[in-house]
């Protein structure tokens, strides 16, 4: 039997069953999912309360409220591509690292165009597939999440069509880095140090990752590419990891970053913005070819 995706955490759902004092036709919001489409999902009703329900006990509440069915096939074969991310691409990997997937689909042009919607992503535990469209919009507004997929020196598939993307990738780099990662870093700086504040705790984990953020920036701007694995820093970034490096000195090397950031960005040879015309290009391209499908 085909399973349909993992239904993210908060997505507003309606039940299909009667669930202890609820009758079937309540609106619920899902608090915790599970880790492959074969499990139950947790969710929380209005007045606090919470149930375990399978999928097949519920629906998305934006298809019940439009009247429209579930796109609930699989969609796993039209995959497009596959890469490894998170600690084992950025080269910081320890034993504990687990392996995360991400990549973008491309749905049938009959399923695309029909009444039912279907995901902006397919989720099955560690692994995330955006739909073509919803990849690329991503990338285009520099979300560093999406440009290290386009930019993962850990590829496991890649078809033509994402060949030809990954040819094109250059077109979605531009200042808009500057505002994106910069922006993003200081904020969650702002968080980790009233977590400090208030419960004498830094996550250090975090820490890292915004620091090596910061450095993808600075390469980005610097050299007009992206540079995922972090080389000659891992073993700094681990030590900070690991809590090893007092937080003044880690605080000093962010604002030494945000310095170098501002620097890269006023020489940088990346346009104001990215290549519209061509990522469009490429996405008529492929709603052409999925019209075979």
């Amino acid at each position: 039997m085909t399973l349909p995706p993992v239904l993210p955490v908060g997505t507003s759902i309606v039940t299909r069953l009667p669930v202890a004092a609820h009758p079937a036709g309540t609106v619920a919001v899902i608090v915790r999912a599970p880790g492959d489409p074969g499990h139950a999902y947790r969710v929380r009703f209005a007045d606090g309360t919470e149930a375990t329900l399978a999928r097949a006990a519920l629906t998305v509440r934006r298809h019940e409220k439009n009247a429209l069915p579930d796109a609930e096939r699989d969609f796993t074969p039209y995959i497009q591509y596959r890469c490894v991310v998170g600690s084992r691409a950025f080269g910081l990997a320890t034993s504990e690292s687990d392996t995360d997937l991400r990549g973008f689909y491309l749905p049938p042009a009959r399923d695309h165009w029909g009444l039912a919607e279907v995901p902006e992503q397919l989720e099955f535990g560690e692994e995330v597939y955006w739909e073509a469209r919803k990849f690329v919009l991503l990338a285009l507004k520099a979300n560093p999440n999406v440009l290290e997929v386009l930019h993962s020196p850990l590829v496991q598939r890649a078809t033509p069509l994402a060949t030809e993307l990954l040819s094109v990738r250059d077109a979605f780099l531009s200042r808009l880095v500057y505002q994106t990662y910069n922006g993003y870093v200081m904020g969650q700086f702002k968080r980790l140090e009233a977590d400090l504040r208030q419960h004498g705790e830094v996550r250090w984990k975090h820490a890292m990752h915004l620091l090596r953020l910061l450095l993808s920036g600075v390469a980005v701007l610097s050299r007009g590419e992206m540079e995922v694995h972090v080389g000659e820093r891992r073993e700094l970034l681990l030590a900070i990891k690991r809590g090893e490096v007092p937080w003044a000195e880690v605080e000093r090397w962010r604002l030494s970053l945000h310095a170098e950031f501002g620097r890269a960005y006023a020489s940088t040879p990346l346009p104001e913005r990215p290549d519209y015309a061509r990522v469009e290009a490429w996405l008529l391209r492929a709603r052409h070819a999925a019209l075979e499908w």
